[in-house]
């Protein structure tokens, strides 16, 4: 029997995960050094072993969540935000940043006659597998190809005239715009493309504040949500990480 094949988000930053699982596998031969005794007999080797044994339990334990994420959770966050907007089923969404078609095909599944767009640079290092082709297939696996198109754009000068989408959707990619005031072009993009009347997703680990004052300024009612997950996650990162989203109307 043919094995049916299932749709394939990718995994995130990959580069990141596989670097948390180097550290771990440190770790572990730390640990056999110690039950080896290798400690008491050599300093040197202590002095290195001890704290590579805590960052690799730490390591692991991120890098084997991020995988768990990346292959089951985020579909699952995935449903969770799209519930945050009401739908019609005749919108015209767009996906910024849309990678390998997470958003874009869960959205075009709640429409009956309108249409979603990606548009994404396809950087590989912030998910594998990052490649124009790759929505196209997992929109065709889940039975949507008719309501998924994708272009190549960047999030700062996107192709799209003013006042042209019902929906505009972005999830943990604008974070990868490491430049502050291109990160705003960004969301003032967004901005512009959304119809009056229209709403918009924003989910990302970082910078959410900036992205509803920004949106506020470009005529959007945005307003930033983040739950207790992401104060303990700030808490955990020093601040490094505020997972959360930004949702508002124009």
């Amino acid at each position: 029997m043919k094995a049916v094949r299932k749709p394939d988000y990718g995994l995130d930053a990959p580069s990141a995960v596989r670097n948390l699982l180097i550290v771990a596998a440190l770790g572990i031969i730390s640990l056999i050094t110690r039950l080896l005794g290798l400690w008491s007999r050599h300093d040197a080797i202590a002095a290195i072993a001890r704290p590579l044994m805590g960052a690799g339990l730490g390591c692991g334990a991120m890098g084997l969540w991020m995988i768990y994420d990346s292959k089951i959770g985020k579909l699952r966050e995935r449903e969770y935000f799209l519930d945050r907007i009401t739908w019609r089923g005749d919108e015209r969404v767009l996906d910024v940043g849309c990678g390998r078609g997470l958003f874009l095909v869960g959205a075009a599944k709640r429409l009956d006659t309108g249409g979603a767009v990606g548009i994404d640079v396809w950087n590989a290092e912030d998910l594998s597998g990052n490649t124009p082709s790759a929505p196209l297939d997992n929109a065709m696996l889940e039975g949507v190809s008719d309501k998924v198109e994708v272009h190549t754009g960047d999030a700062r000068r996107m192709p799209f005239a003013e006042a042209t989408f019902d929906v505009v959707l972005s999830s943990m990619a604008l974070h990868n715009i490491y430049n502050a005031g291109e990160r705003q072009t960004a969301v003032r993009e967004i901005a512009r493309v959304l119809k009056s009347g229209g709403r918009v997703l924003i989910v990302d680990m970082r910078h959410l504040t900036q992205y509803a004052a920004t949106l506020r300024d470009a005529g959007v009612d945005a307003r930033c949500v983040q739950g207790v997950v992401s104060s303990l996650l700030s808490l955990l990162t020093f601040g490094f990480v505020r997972f959360g989203y930004v949702i508002g109307s124009k």
